[in-house]
């Protein structure tokens, strides 16, 4: 996997902390927290978007913050456990995966490189 990817993956990480933030931060603290992963999810989903294709980046980010934020929810603040909505994440990152793997890994050199 190269290093675009993995601005994905991480930029997906910061995804899940600042949609978990928009429903629990209640002061400065929490706030600045939410906003200050909102900029770095963004500077890298921009940054990987710009030498990977960008509607797969999109997909793949998406999926996995949605994943990301549905398990995290049900880890760690008690959502009710659904075998339906667990069958629907594993449906959604088998999509994300396999967008992932038909992807190719050469970088578009743009106008900038």
């Amino acid at each position: 996997m190269n290093a675009n990817w993995m601005k994905v993956f991480i930029g997906a990480f910061f995804e899940v902390l600042w949609v978990i933030g928009l429903k629990h931060a209640n002061d400065l603290w929490t706030w600045t927290g939410t906003v200050i992963s909102i900029m770095v999810s963004f500077y890298l989903i921009i940054m990987a978007g710009r030498k990977l294709p960008v509607g797969t980046v999109y997909a793949v980010f998406v999926g996995l913050g949605t994943a990301g934020t549905v398990i995290s929810e049900i880890i760690f603040f008690g959502e009710p456990v659904k075998l339906e909505k667990v069958m629907l994440i594993l449906l959604l990152l088998v999509g994300v995966l396999g967008l992932k793997v038909l992807t190719k890994d050469d970088t578009q050199e743009g106008v900038d490189s």
